[in-house]
């Protein structure tokens, strides 16, 4: 007599899985299960009102422009008029500078939310159409021409999409008003919102044709296919390279993406770790690089499970590092990809919190912040986060809004980390924040890395010039040169500045390896010159019993100081039954 076995799930735990459910089905429960009354609260809040405040900003600022220039004007025949000169000049600098904050914070929402995540939908999308209907043969070079075009022609239609939108605000834009015009709210509201229409909208445009040109133009990465003997002697690393360990809170819980088309529980976790034991017992590893994703929705029982399992194995937590992965911080609700975070909540604060917490019980003494001021390795992390513990604390404990403002810079300050090399010559890491500031779980997986970000990786390569770096992040930076099977493989998840990134760091080509997950598959290549390896998950892309793998890779230097990789060695982790 059939029955159903609990431990084996249900439809259930498939219902935001990209592996047994399409994309269209994902959503289509979307659109039936989504809160419209949040859907609003949020729009207005994320989207609207930062469009509002980037159109009404060089209103206020043209009209006080206006109130100097009239106080300097007087001041000249009478001292009333300069003390008021004075203070206009004081709160102008204060309050511009609030203002202007504002104004960049409003930008860069408004970028996160809508102008990334419809561009990268818009080429994927492209990309995908074409390579499925136009071309399905194409391979090689003949692909990467294809997603060239495709990338090229959908920056070029939303240009002029966007061109036509900013054209049908623009009668109605004004950007510079007189004091008088203060005491019509209705003109400066409409005003305010067609200068922002026009901001987003020219943006948007610029932007989109920038990207595709870009994307376009790029060229195409492309497999490794000789790797380097093993040195007898010399510098040489021994670096475990784990990623996607997307940890779960239960004993028999499924993981988001898999559902039940993957391995349920952490069991398989704790082989790899009772493996890894094993072979370190054997011939010792010098460092274990977790690339993000360590928790399956970034919930304090996933982290609970996580420390759990590390806890046997010391001399593991000795030598993890590790960034966070999408999963870590931008999931809302891992059963419910239509649950958005309304703005004030926090518990997008709270993951971010949490992730916090466990980099800096596993690695605060090691790694170090960048003095952002100065440019240059600043203190150890657990120095950089001693003046904000009690107040993370609090936070966790109770979420006051009253605490936000605390919290408001202190994820973005400190990174990268970076462990420096032990010696001039020897190996580094730099540790990246790739995540995206999402609040919605459909659009979870963005990805996207500062140009703060980039200056300090580029600025701590020079402090070492003759140090080789391990730079560590979570998302892929390109698309590997391999068929795409479906078009959930491929929303939302390369970085949305990724091909910039590469240029960014092409000067440090020879002397950087960036290693990174996201994608669950291994892929291990070069592309503009820079060696990208990409690491498989061992706990994903498998059914129960299937096998799944890991790799140990031996970096090492060359007589003339390059970095480079020797064959590396692929650890199986057997299936449950």
């Amino acid at each position: 007599m059939p029955v159903v076995d609990p431990r084996s799930g249900d439809i259930e735990d498939d219902a935001s899985s990209t592996k047994t459910r399409s994309l269209l089905g994902i959503a289509g429960t979307l659109l039936a299960e989504i809160s419209l009354p949040r859907l609003l609260v949020v729009a207005a809040v994320l989207i609207f009102l930062p469009g509002f405040l980037l159109g009404i900003a060089p209103l206020l600022v043209s009209v006080w422009l206006q109130l100097v220039s009239r106080a300097f004007r007087s001041s000249i025949l009478d001292v009333w008029p300069l003390l008021l000169l004075l203070l206009a000049v004081a709160i102008g600098w204060f309050g511009g500078l609030r203002l202007f904050r504002l104004a960049e914070q409003s930008f860069w929402s408004l970028n996160s939310i809508v102008i990334q995540p419809v561009y990268v939908m818009f080429r994927e999308g492209l990309r995908q159409l074409s390579e499925a209907l136009l071309m399905p043969w194409a391979r090689g070079e003949a692909r990467a021409r294809l997603r060239g075009f495709a990338a090229a022609g959908s920056g070029i239609v939303l240009f002029a999409l966007a061109f036509l939108v900013v054209l049908l605000a623009w009668p109605s834009a004004r950007f510079v008003v007189a004091p008088i015009d203060v005491s019509s709210p209705a003109r400066l509201i409409v005003a305010a919102i067609a200068n922002g229409t026009v901001f987003i909208g020219s943006y948007m445009a610029i932007a989109s044709l920038v990207w595709g040109l870009t994307d376009a133009w790029t060229a195409e990465p492309h497999d490794i296919r000789r790797f380097e003997a093993a040195a007898p002697s010399g510098r040489s690393w021994r670096v475990v390279h784990l990623s996607d360990l997307h940890v779960v809170g239960e004993t028999y819980g499924f993981r988001i993406e898999s559902g039940r088309a993957g391995p349920r529980g952490n069991e398989r976790l704790k082989r790899v770790l009772a493996r890894l034991d094993a072979i370190h017992s054997a011939e010792p590893v010098d460092l274990v690089l977790i690339t993000g994703d360590m928790t399956d929705a970034g919930r304090s029982t996933e982290w609970a499970e996580f420390h759990d399992a590390l806890r046997p194995y010391p001399w593991l937590a000795e030598r993890i590092l590790m960034v966070p992965g999408n999963h870590d911080v931008n999931i809302v609700d891992r059963a419910n990809p239509a649950r958005l975070d309304l703005p004030g909540s926090p518990n997008k604060r709270l993951r971010k919190i949490r992730t916090l917490f466990s980099i800096y019980t596993l690695q605060s003494e090691r790694v170090h912040v960048m003095d952002h001021a100065r440019e240059r390795l600043g203190s150890t992390l657990h120095l950089a986060l001693a003046p904000h513990l009690t107040w993370m604390v609090r936070y966790a404990n109770h979420g006051s809004p009253r605490l936000n403002a605390k919290q408001k810079d202190v994820w973005a300050r400190v990174f990268p980390m970076i462990l420096p090399p032990r010696s001039d010559d020897g190996l580094g890491v730099i540790l990246v924040n790739s995540n995206a500031d999402t609040h919605f779980s459909f659009t979870n997986a963005l990805g996207m890395i500062s140009a703060e970000q980039l200056m300090s990786i580029r600025a701590i390569a020079s402090a070492y010039p003759r140090a080789g770096w391990i730079i560590a992040l979570h998302h892929h930076l390109v698309e590997y040169p391999r068929k795409t099977k479906s078009l959930s493989e491929r929303i939302g998840t390369v970085l949305i500045n990724g091909n910039w990134t590469i240029r960014q760091l092409q000067p440090l080509a020879g002397r950087v390896v960036l290693m990174h997950g996201h994608r669950h598959i291994d892929w291990i290549g070069t592309c503009m010159g820079l060696m990208i390896v990409s690491a498989p998950s061992p706990v994903m892309e498998a059914r129960e019993e299937g096998v799944t793998h890991f790799y140990i890779h031996t970096l090492q230097r060359t007589a003339d100081g390059q970095l480079t990789l020797a064959k590396p060695e692929a650890i199986e982790i057997e299936g449950g039954k």
